[in-house]
C-alpha cells in the first residue's frame, strides 16, 4: 500500500499531539509537514508541542512545522488550557532546539498542493483559519487537493464548549465557513466523537502499564491527566476523549467509517449563543448545496485497537493488517 501524503493542520495541545503521534507512527500517512494554527493554547507553546512530538517520534529532521495564524479572522481568542492544562501539555513546557519553517502555513498548504495536484490529504485537526487562508490565496485549492479531512463542528448532538458549538468551530467561525463553502470535506464532528473516540478503564489501563517500557505510553499517561479530570467534573465522562485521533484513524484507516452522509453544511458566524454552531441540512431542505461528507457512524472497537497499538506497540496497523 503507498502511503497517503498528509499535511496536519494543528493547534497542537495534548489531544492534537497524540493525532500527530498516531498519523506519524503509521505506514499508511506520509506526513510532509505540520502546520500551526491559534486554538487550544499559546501559540508559541503549540509551536513547541508540535515539535516535541515530531522528537518523540524521532520525525523531526523529516517533518517541518510552519507557523501560521495567530489569531482568529474576525474574532477574540481563547485557548482552552482549562481543558488541556496548561501550555496545552498538562504542565509540560517542551523546548525543543528546532527552527520553524520559513514559509507561512497558508502559503506552505497552497504551493505543496499546486505542486503535487491532487496528490495531497489536508487532516485538519483545529480551528481551520490557516486553510481557509489557504483558500483566499488559491481559488483552486478544491481541485487540487486529494481529500481534506476536518475534526469540527457538532452534529445532531450538543457542543462542548457552549451548547450549540464543538471548540474548533467555535474558535473561529467564520473560517470554518467559508472552508465548508470553498472545499469538499469529511468532517469528523464532536457527537461521532464522544460515542466513540473515548478511551475508558481497560484501554487506559493497557497503555499505563505499557509506560515503562513505551515512551508514548508514558507520554499519553502525563498529558492526559487534566483532561480526564475535566471530562470527570464538567462531563460527566469516566474517560479521555480522542477526538483528533479518531478523525486521524478515519483517514489512515476507511473501515473504521461505518456510516456517513453527505449534506449541506454551514456554520453560525454571529457572535452569541449559536456562534460556531454547525448545521447539516438533512432533509436536503434549503437550496445549498450537498457537498461535506459527516462522519455519522464509527467501529469505536476497532479505533481503540488502532490507538493504543499505536502507544503500546509503536505500531497502529499492527492489529489491521
Amino acid at each position: 500500500m503507498t502511503a497517503r501524503r498528509v499535511l496536519i493542520d494543528s493547534d497542537t495541545a495534548g489531544d492534537d499531539a497524540l493525532a500527530i503521534l498516531l498519523a506519524s507512527l503509521s505506514e499508511r500517512l506520509n506526513v510532509e509537514g505540520v502546520t500551526i494554527v491559534a486554538g487550544n493554547a499559546e501559540f508559541d507553546h503549540e509551536v513547541a508541542n508540535a515539535k516535541y512530538t515530531l522528537e518523540l517520534v524521532d520525525a523531526a529532521g523529516d517533518v517541518p512545522v510552519y507557523e501560521g495564524a495567530r489569531k482568529p479572522l474576525l474574532k477574540s481568542h481563547e485557548t482552552a488550557e482549562y481543558v488541556h492544562g496548561a501550555g496545552g501539555l498538562a504542565g509540560l513546557y517542551p523546548d525543543p532546539d528546532i527552527p520553524s519553517a520559513d514559509d507561512y502555513a497558508a502559503e506552505f498548504i497552497v504551493e505543496t498542493a499546486r505542486a503535487n495536484p491532487g496528490e495531497v490529504t489536508l487532516l485538519c485537526i483545529g480551528p481551520l483559519t490557516n486553510v481557509a487562508l489557504a483558500c483566499a490565496r488559491e481559488p483552486r485549492l478544491n481541485d487540487l487537493v486529494d481529500e481534506v479531512w476536518v475534526m469540527g463542528g457538532a452534529f445532531h448532538a450538543p457542543g462542548n464548549v457552549t451548547p450549540a458549538a464543538e471548540y474548533n468551530f467555535w474558535v473561529d467561525p467564520d473560517a470554518a465557513k467559508l472552508v465548508l463553502r470553498e472545499l469538499e470535506v469529511s468532517v469528523v464532528g464532536w457527537g461521532v466523537c464522544m460515542e466513540s473516540s473515548v478511551l475508558r478503564g481497560p484501554d487506559i489501563e493497557r497503555i499505563a502499564d505499557a509506560r515503562d517500557e513505551s515512551a508514548y505510553a508514558d507520554f499519553f499517561a502525563t498529558i492526559t491527566e487534566p483532561v480526564q479530570e475535566f471530562t470527570r467534573h464538567e462531563q460527566g465522562i469516566d474517560g479521555v476523549t480522542q477526538p483528533d485521533s479518531l478523525t486521524v484513524a478515519c483517514c489512515l484507516d476507511p473501515e473504521i467509517v461505518v456510516e456517513s452522509g453527505t449534506y449541506h453544511v454551514d456554520v453560525d458566524e454571529r457572535e452569541g449563543l449559536t456562534r460556531g454552531a454547525s448545521i447539516a441540512d438533512v432533509d436536503g431542505t434549503t437550496d445549498g448545496e450537498p457537498r461535506t461528507r459527516v462522519i455519522e457512524e464509527v467501529d469505536g472497537e476497532r479505533f481503540r485497537q488502532v490507538f493504543t497499538d499505536a502507544l503500546v506497540a509503536g505500531d497502529p496497523e499492527k492489529s489491521i493488517r
